[in-house]
């Protein structure tokens, strides 16, 4: 892609239209925009712009647009497939000034946000009214909403309760041509013509540029149980899951991790005591929730036969809120604690949940095979399975050549067992060689095609999701 430079003339331009205080580019700002979670990537932008409406946002487009600039769009940077990352330079639009919750309509259990608000934020505030937004990321307490719905974002409650686009009704969006439109309606039910909600939502900032979000909301349950399950076979563990599942329970939240997983979440986050036995391989942290406490409880002791098949030993249960909050801390520091270990790569499968301990022994098997090691852990009651592949002694010429050709298999052996190779982290810019496994070329075509309707000149996030 060939891309014009910025000039001091554009720069001008931007001060005018967001104000001089919101442009950036001192070296500092564009080292820390030039990079988000996403392994160790960076890709200094040429500049950083920090607008606070949709008609800002328009006007920055619209010269972006005429003067052939490419724009990425950033959120809170807590991506891990490399969404955020201007790998062609250019114009950074940091969303962090959009951080107002608009509207909560408590007639039509209904939220208007603006993008930049935090989820954490969101779902805490909503809660305070008795309100339920399920979706909960591991970031949760730094992410963005606008990165949620354009990532799809999931977390432990998605089992049960879905994952953000299950919650989005309705978007203002500015176009890659600066026109600014609503893609839908506040409604449940809307059988109006294509559902262009949907196709902006996980479209990766490659479309338009989110600046409002109507979110529909949920009664907040009163109550929940969780409890711990170890067991000496993580094959067993995975084989669980949906035994669970067949004898008529619906988790709140079902999470997998394996013994590595577990052994250094324990290492890297202070405070937290659990004996973990030397022959325990994995772990099963299950949540249940609603509104009566005694069935939730009967539910437990269900959960708590079906496990006792499948080597399953003695099950401790969350008797505090601080207990809750300590092993839903573990639970979400292991991307972190994997992090501080050695270098890696996350890798985001996903296969319909039955097939979750054959994908785990695939991996292991690839594993093997290529030199790597895979520390597994995820969202086992949606199938959502995330590989972090340790470089440890791989050498530099192995970790770039060879291992891609063992994700490549497993990301095959995830769609021949029915699933794709993303659950919810996206395909962004770590991905994207990878889509022809999980689309064919006619598929790959009509999407692309999308994009040049939405995007002609291609100036929205280039690079991202497709080759």
């Amino acid at each position: 892609m060939n891309f014009n430079k910025i000039t001091p003339s554009i720069i001008s331009s931007l001060q005018e239209i967001a104000g001089k205080e919101y442009v950036f580019t001192d070296a500092d700002s564009l080292k820390h925009y030039g990079h988000d979670e996403t392994e160790d990537l960076n890709f200094p932008p040429q500049v950083v712009v920090k607008p606070r409406t949709a008609e800002e946002i328009s006007a920055i487009l619209k010269i972006c647009n005429n003067e052939n600039i490419p724009l990425t769009p950033r959120g809170a940077g807590t991506g891990l497939s490399g969404g955020a990352l201007p790998v062609f330079g250019g114009i950074v639009l940091s969303m962090e000034r959009f951080n107002k919750i608009l509207d909560i309509d408590e007639r039509n259990l209904q939220a208007t946000v603006e993008p930049g608000v935090i989820n954490q934020v969101f779902q805490e505030t909503v809660a305070e009214k008795g309100l339920f937004y399920p979706p909960d990321p591991a970031s949760k307490g730094s992410c963005f909403l606008g990165g949620n719905v354009a990532e799809r974002a999931g977390g432990p409650k998605a089992v049960k309760y879905g994952v953000t686009k299950d919650y989005v009704l309705n978007l203002e969006v500015v176009l890659p041509t600066g026109e600014i439109i609503w893609t839908g309606a506040n409604v449940l039910k809307n059988s109006t013509g294509y559902n262009l909600t949907q196709l902006l939502t996980g479209s990766e900032g490659t479309l338009g540029i989110i600046t409002k979000i109507v979110f529909r909301l949920i009664p907040l349950p009163k109550h929940n149980l969780l409890m711990l399950a170890p067991f000496f076979s993580a094959i067993k563990a995975c084989e669980a899951v949906p035994a669970i599942f067949r004898a008529g329970i619906i988790p709140s939240a079902m999470e997998f991790l394996e013994r590595d997983a577990i052994d250094w979440a324990l290492k890297y986050v202070a405070g937290i005591s659990i004996h973990v036995k030397d022959d325990i391989q994995a772990h099963l942290i299950i949540e249940v929730d609603g509104n009566d406490p005694e069935v939730l409880m009967k539910e437990c002791e269900k959960i708590m036969e079906v496990l006792q098949q499948f080597e399953c030993d003695e099950i401790l249960f969350a008797d505090s809120q601080d207990q809750k909050n300590a092993l839903w801390k573990m639970r979400r520091s292991v991307a972190e604690a994997v992090k501080t270990h050695s270098v890696y790569k996350e890798e985001d499968t996903v296969v319909p949940r039955a097939e979750l301990p054959v994908l785990l022994a695939g991996v292991k098997e690839i594993g093997k095979k290529y030199g790597f090691q895979s520390v597994c852990y995820g969202h086992a009651g949606d199938g959502n399975l995330h590989v972090n592949i340790i470089k440890n002694n791989l050498s530099d010429e192995e970790w770039k050549v060879k291992l891609p050709q063992g994700i490549r298999e497993i990301f095959q052996l995830c769609v021949k067992l029915g699933g794709t190779i993303s659950g919810e982290h996206g395909i962004g810019w770590v991905q994207k060689d990878y889509m022809d496994i999980a689309f064919t070329e006619k598929s790959r075509s009509i999407q692309k095609q999308i994009k040049s309707v939405f995007d002609p000149n291609g100036i929205l996030n280039p690079g991202k999701i497709w080759t």
